[in-house]
């Protein structure tokens, strides 16, 4: 017996040693990957900058060292403020002659474009080129690359420029056979966040408002397209009702959306004629990535710093990948103790609040807002509005001493909601559950599986959401310095698009996120200053694994779910949010 547990011992601790020594080679192996992936290539005299507009457009750039080791550069992220950053660093440096843009399928806000746009199109006040080309342009791409001096696509491609449109799926039925209703309490007529819950069809308020909202964002387009390409806003707009993609891609040429037909090797060809390369010379192309990486950091301890806000404001990171997991988060606490030591951080001159999100928790978003207050009462804190600064997204930006949005941002909808999902049906007739109950109290069961909600609870959810929403008007008022009745007429949970938010008060400039850090700057009463990014990133190894895992097992349960992955997860939001929410319409499948 002796033996036999030295035996059982020696293996024991033999696979402990193996796996410390395993564990140290993956170290080891990692930080090889990660130094490998952080080995830059040098910015040459004569360099185009090429940016490749195919995939998912986010606000920060997120390293993945594995992704740069193995060339897989189709799966790494695309940040805003990488390509923005790159852009600026471009006009001004002398060894970059131009632009070269890859269109694509790009996914992004329209907001986004438009920044990333705007930020094109003041480079061409320099003495350089942009040159696009694609196989196929999405209607988002496009709408960027239009900034071009010259664009062609493949001879057998195409440009997918048909308008805009809005697609909400209603899961209601879906509930109704699982037995499963939504409770729902809200204030805003259009408050339409709850409508997939409750509804089959849009209501006619969020109809009005959505059709509001897609038409500023599509004249915006027609407009900034039609100045570019010279052609008339009424001509582009009857081009899309004919829907080039499915016209020969030589239609494309002739309505004027592009300059002309050409594969990869001949747009190559273009690029070393506006080069002066001979044939046999190679172009000189750098990422942006290479590109940010070779600015000189400031050495100026006065400083604007930048705070990054995007995605669902939550009270703790989700867990469940159904629940939002895999995606980014502000989490209300987290974010509010970054701007607490920004505040306290005396090299730091302003802040400037990048927000983008479609609002969340009520709970959360207030403790943003008061740390916001404070924070303006010891410097000044400037907003700039992404694709979305919404419901909770403009809550937390209320208190800022400016506001800047981009003309197609979403913002306002100043409303509130709260959903209780009742599973009784479900459990009792469909299941076959039974429930009993022993209280201490009258509403010592709120929130029972076993049974709806009854009337006297049902009023005290109403007046609960009914005090939130007078709260959200009054960090309005306070915040905009608008009379109570204006913020309420313009309130009602309405969208707005950045071009309407301006003309009814709810932002004070129509502008970029750089026009936002000049603004906060000179409120700061400082002429020189450098800007830095906050929060900073997660280690590298840990933003790996993280990828990794989420994008393993999100690819897997969307893989074995199909379609019905959507529709699931926006049921389980149901059942792991906050009570009360301040959040936009389900908007994210504008295409």
């Amino acid at each position: 017996m002796k033996g036999f547990l030295k035996t059982v011992l020696a293996v024991i601790v033999g696979g402990i040693i193996l796996g410390l020594v395993t564990f140290s080679f993956s170290i080891a192996a990692l930080i090889g990957i990660a130094a490998s992936a952080e080995t830059r290539q040098p910015v040459e005299k004569g360099s185009v900058l090429r940016i490749s507009l195919n995939g998912t457009l986010q606000e920060q750039y997120e390293e993945d060292p594995l992704a740069s080791l193995t060339g897989d550069v189709a799966n790494e992220s695309m940040g805003l403020d990488q390509l923005l950053s790159a852009i600026y660093e471009a006009k001004k440096n002398d060894k970059i002659k131009g632009i070269y843009l890859e269109g694509g399928s790009l996914e992004t806000t329209p907001a986004m474009a438009q920044e990333l746009r705007q930020a094109l199109k003041s480079f061409k006040d320099g003495k350089k080129f942009i040159y696009a080309h694609a196989d196929q342009y999405s209607g988002l791409a496009y709408y960027v690359c239009s900034v071009a001096d010259e664009l062609t696509v493949n001879p057998i491609g195409g440009v997918d420029w048909h308008g805009l449109a809005s697609t909400p799926m209603f899961f209601k039925d879906v509930m109704d056979k699982l037995g499963v209703k939504a409770q729902v309490f809200k204030v805003g007529t259009y408050k339409s966040a709850v409508e997939p819950y409750t509804s089959t069809q849009m209501s006619e308020a969020n109809r009005e408002q959505v059709t509001a909202f897609l038409g500023s964002i599509w004249n915006q387009m027609l407009t900034e397209v039609s100045q570019s390409r010279k052609v008339d806003a009424e001509t582009l707009n009857a081009v899309a009702d004919s829907f080039p993609m499915l016209h020969p891609t030589r239609k494309s040429q002739e309505w004027k959306l592009v300059d002309g037909l050409a594969y990869t090797d001949q747009a190559k060809a273009k690029l070393q004629k506006l080069l002066k390369l001979k044939k046999d010379e190679k172009i000189k192309f750098v990422s942006p990535k290479d590109l940010v990486a070779a600015i000189t950091p400031s050495t100026e301890k006065n400083q604007v710093a930048v705070y990054y806000a995007w995605g669902d404001i939550v009270t703790e990171p989700a867990q469940n990948l159904l629940t939002g997991g895999a995606g980014h988060s502000i989490v209300g606490g987290t974010v509010a103790n970054d701007l607490r030591k920004l505040r306290e951080d005396e090299n730091v001159k302003a802040v400037v609040l990048r927000v983008n999100s479609g609002g969340g928790s009520v709970f959360a978003s207030e403790e943003i807002w008061r740390e916001m207050v404070l924070l303006r009462k010891a410097k000044p804190v400037v907003v700039s509005m992404g694709g979305m600064a919404a419901s909770g997204g403009y809550y937390i930006s209320a208190p800022a001493n400016k506001i800047y949005a981009e003309p197609t941002t979403l913002t306002g909808s100043i409303g509130v909601f709260g959903i209780i999902p009742d599973a009784s049906k479900l459990l009792t007739e469909k299941i076959g559950l039974k429930f009993d109950l022993v209280k201490t109290n009258r509403h010592a069961d709120f929130g029972s599986m076993g049974r709806a909600m009854n009337e006297s609870e049902q009023a005290l959810m109403q007046r609960n959401v009914e005090e939130t929403y007078t709260q959200f008007i009054r960090r309005v008022v306070d915040g905009r310095k608008l009379p109570e009745a204006k913020v309420r007429q313009i309130a009602e949970g309405r969208v707005w698009t950045g071009e309407q938010a301006k003309q009814l008060g709810l932002v004070d400039q129509l502008g970029s996120l750089q026009d936002a850090v000049k603004d906060a700057a000179k409120l700061a009463k400082i002429k020189k200053y450098s800007t830095a990014g906050y929060p900073k990133a997660l280690p590298w190894y840990m933003e790996m694994l993280n990828k990794q895992k989420e994008g393993y097992m999100e690819s897997k349960l969307r893989q074995v779910m199909g379609e019905n992955y959507e529709a699931v997860s926006a049921l389980s939001v149901l059942n792991s949010q906050d009570r009360i929410q301040a959040r936009i319409p389900f908007l994210p499948n504008i295409r």
